[in-house]
């Protein structure tokens, strides 16, 4: 009986630790913001976007599949639609495509950098139910390639600053305004600016870039809409299965074919998930929304010290976004093996994005995948990879900065660090400057950023006065 009473005791204790966090577990006091007024010309931003997506500048690593003539196109007209950030600005070109214009400020001891890309990925045409490289505008949206990924951010950070010059405005700080052209295949235009900043011994104090932008309903239970910053990346591999088998004529197949060797083993990787991993910009975003959440979603948030394998099951469960966030995934993407129906291929191929948690590295998550897998006939090969980026602070000026411009142009949004799951250029400047954010400026629903790399992108015109606004901001605190 004695036991049975300090088992009923336990049980208490522990029903009460954990109700008494979720009291605690209160959201944290919003900061004040001063409100800063920046007005921006609409319909002339939209007639510059316009011009933007008009140009092809689609990139490749195949050089031979490149229109050259596109990119200078682009080069050409930045100095047309922006003539005072090219006369106050120092301007070079850096690698192929890179664009490098040095805004001089009071001072060159904690300059910042602002990035976007120009380059956009391939189109299938046919798919598209308006061209995707006219410019054209219905229903209050501009239709194109590159709409959302991302040459409305280079707009809004060169409407930003071609204003803020307009009107005499002098940075406290050098301001770097760095666009690469190969980002969407990994090129070299951002190593090459890295490199030449640091050549020249300059050490960002802030750099912003593409990322997170301002979303509802992604995280489980919180209703407001939520400014969500990267403070990190995952890595990135493409990573290669190549599974033998006896090749030959199928009227006699043997009984360990690739096909069916390659496939055993894709079925492996798709049930044996990596394991669940917390980490830093995981848990502060847990942290923060778990907050606004419901109350039996505080239950679990407020205890992850001993609900974790429970939210290990609503991240498998729910998929997507919410499980990429606590673990490496591995997307499967290629495919190949005979060319004919009555051939046995010796060997059959897969090919697999791998997305590396932040604590792992690339070759750990290969050496996993092998272990999974366990089968000798079957090799894993990085084809090409790099390693999650380092963790950025939330506690310094630099994130103040950024969180304030949110605030002040989206008042009542939550602004949430967390993990981003895609790979930008910024994780280039990360060897140069401790604070690397991630953000795109404006809200996008579910379906506009299911557009991203997608058929039909396109972005309502109401959002680009605000994404001005937002990096114009940013720039005054610069």
């Amino acid at each position: 009986m004695t036991v049975l009473w300090i088992l009923l005791a336990l049980i208490l204790a522990f029903i009460a630790v954990i109700v008494v966090r979720v009291i605690l577990f209160q959201p944290k006091a919003e900061p004040k913001v001063e409100s800063v007024s920046f007005p921006v010309d609409a319909e002339k931003a939209a007639e510059h976007l316009r011009r933007m997506i008009r140009l092809k500048t689609v990139s490749s690593r195949d050089e031979s599949q490149i229109d050259i003539k596109e990119f200078e196109k682009f080069q050409a007209l930045l100095p047309e639609l922006y003539p005072n950030v090219y006369r106050v600005c120092q301007y070079e070109r850096v690698s192929r495509h890179g664009i490098l214009l040095k805004w001089p400020g009071k001072s060159a001891q904690s300059p910042s950098v602002l990035m976007a890309h120009y380059d956009v990925v391939p189109v299938n045409e046919a798919e598209w139910d308006e061209p995707p490289f006219e410019g054209v505008i219905k229903d209050g949206e501009l239709w194109g390639r590159g709409t959302l990924d991302t040459k409305c951010t280079l707009l809004g950070v060169m409407e930003a600053a071609e204003s803020l010059i307009q009107r005499g405005f002098v940075p406290a700080n050098d301001v770097y305004l760095a666009f690469g052209g190969d980002e969407e295949c990994m090129g070299g235009d951002a190593p090459a600016i890295v490199d030449e900043l640091e050549r020249r011994g300059v050490r960002p104090a802030f750099v912003l870039d593409e990322g997170g932008a301002i979303v509802e309903n992604v995280f489980p239970g919180v209703k407001e809409p939520a400014a969500l910053i990267g403070i990190s990346e995952k890595g990135s591999a493409f990573v290669d299965i190549a599974a033998k088998g006896k090749g030959g004529h199928a009227s006699a197949p043997p009984s360990r074919q690739s096909v069916g060797l390659l496939a055993r083993a894709l079925d492996r990787l798709a049930s044996h998930p990596m394991p669940f991993a917390m980490t830093p910009p995981a848990a502060e975003m847990f942290d923060l929304m778990g907050r606004h959440s419901t109350f039996a979603l505080k239950l679990v948030f407020a205890n992850l010290w001993c609900f974790r394998p429970l939210l290990n099951m609503i991240c498998k469960a729910s998929g997507g976004e919410m499980n990429a966030l606590v673990r490496t995934t591995c997307a499967l993407t290629r495919l190949t093996g005979a060319d004919a129906y009555n051939v046995l291929p010796n060997e059959s191929r897969a090919g697999v994005n791998v997305r590396v948690i932040c604590g792992e590295t690339v070759s750990q998550a290969q050496a996993r995948m092998e272990r999974i897998i366990n089968d000798q006939n079957v090799t894993v090969t990085v084809v090409d990879g790099n390693d999650p980026s380092p963790v950025s602070p939330t506690n310094a000026e630099p994130w103040e900065r950024l969180s304030t411009a949110i605030l002040q142009t989206y008042p009542g949004v939550l602004v949430s660090p967390y993990l981003m799951l895609a790979c930008s250029d910024s994780r280039h400047y990360c060897r140069i400057c401790p604070n690397v954010y991630r953000f795109s400026g404006m809200p996008l629903s579910k379906e506009q950023r299911g557009m991203i790399h997608n058929r039909n992108e396109r972005i309502p015109l109401k959002l680009l006065p605000d994404t001005v606004s937002f990096f114009g901001r940013v720039l005054l605190r610069c």
